[in-house]
C-alpha cells in the first residue's frame, strides 16, 4: 500500500510477516547472520550484483552471501520485477520514503530524476510498486548493512528485448556520469517449479550467460530453452548497462534451490547471487 502523508509518499510493507520477520529484532539478527559468512573478503569496486527475492527462509543466504562481500555505497538502484499486471509495465518511483519494519528508507530524488531523464521507457507509477515483494526485500538488508543510504525503485514488468536495452544503455549513462558510487542491484529467482535436477540445469545455463555478461544471450536461453527466470528483464537490462560501462568480471558467490530449505525437490525454485565488477 502506499499513502500521500503530508504530500510524501508512504510505501508501508506489503510483505513484512511473510517474506521476512515483521520484528525489528528478529529482522536485524537474521540479516547480520546472513551476511557475515564472508564478511572478510569484501569487494570494493562492485558495479552491480543480482540477487534473489523470495522469502528469506529460502533465498536470504544467498542474498546475505552477496551483500557479505559488498561495500555498499549511500545510493543504489534497485531494479526489480513487476510480477503481479497492475500498473506500468516498467515503473520508477521519484520520491518518498519506503517504511520496512527497521524504519523509512528515503528515494534519491536526484538519482531517480537522472534516470528518468535517461530512461524514458519507466513511467512514474506507484500502482506497479505497492504490491511487489521483488524490491522490498532488498530494502531491509540495505537498511541494516548501509545505515544512510538511499535508492531508487525500478520494476520491469514483461517489455521487449530492445526495450530493456534502452533501459540498461540509459542506466549506465547516469552510473557513468554519477558523482558518488552507485550500486545496480538487480534482483531475480531462476527457473521455477520444476524438479530441482531439471531446475539445476536449467539454471546453470541462464548462469553461464550471466557470467559471460551476455544479455543477448541471456533473453535468447531463457527464451529457448523455457527457464522461467522472473527477473530475466531486469537482469538483460544490468547486463547492457555493464557491457557499456566495460564490466569485465562476473563471479557466482552462492547458489541453492529451494529444496535445500525444505527437501521437497518435486518442484522449487533456484537463486543465484552473483557480483560484477
Amino acid at each position: 500500500m502506499i499513502l500521500i502523508v503530508k504530500r510524501l509518499m508512504l510505501r508501508l510493507p506489503a510483505v513484512a510477516g511473510r517474506f521476512y520477520p515483521s520484528d525489528p529484532k528478529e529482522l536485524t539478527f537474521l540479516i547480520r547472520n546472513y551476511s557475515q559468512a564472508d564478511a572478510q573478503q569484501r569487494t570494493i569496486s562492485a558495479k552491480a550484483c543480482l540477487v534473489p527475492h523470495a522469502g528469506y527462509m529460502y533465498s536470504g543466504h544467498v542474498a546475505g552471501a552477496v551483500f557479505a562481500r559488498l561495500d555498499l555505497p549511500k545510493k543504489i538502484i534497485v531494479l526489480g520485477v513487476r510480477h503481479y499486471p497492475r500498473g506500468e509495465p516498467a515503473a520508477i518511483l521519484s520520491s518518498g520514503v519506503w517504511r520496512t519494519p527497521l524504519g523509512d528508507a528515503p528515494i534519491d530524488e536526484g538519482l531517480a530524476g537522472a534516470i528518468r531523464r535517461e530512461c524514458p521507457l519507466l513511467c512514474e507509477d506507484s500502482v506497479a510498486h505497492s504490491t511487489e515483494h521483488s524490491l522490498e526485500v532488498q530494502v531491509p538488508f540495505l537498511q541494516a548493512l548501509a545505515p544512510g543510504f538511499s535508492f531508487v525503485p525500478v520494476a520491469l514488468g514483461t517489455v521487449q528485448f530492445e526495450s530493456l536495452v534502452s533501459v540498461g544503455e540509459g542506466m549506465a549513462h547516469v552510473l557513468r556520469n554519477a558523482k558518488e558510487d552507485v550500486l545496480l542491484l538487480t534482483t531475480s529467482d531462476l527457473n521455477h517449479y520444476e524438479d530441482d535436477a531439471t531446475t539445476r540445469v536449467k539454471d546453470r545455463k541462464a548462469i553461464d550467460r550471466l557470467l559471460a555478461l551476455d544479455a543477448r544471450g541471456l533473453f535468447d536461453t531463457c527464451r529457448n530453452e523455457e527457464i522461467s527466470m522472473c527477473g530475466l528483464g531486469p537482469a538483460v537490462a544490468m547486463l547492457t548497462a555493464l557491457n557499456a560501462l566495460g564490466a569485465k568480471k562476473a563471479e557466482l558467490v552462492e547458489y541453492a534451490t529451494s529444496a535445500d530449505v525444505s527437501g521437497d525437490r518435486s518442484q522449487v525454485v533456484g537463486y543465484a547471487g552473483m557480483i560484477f565488477s
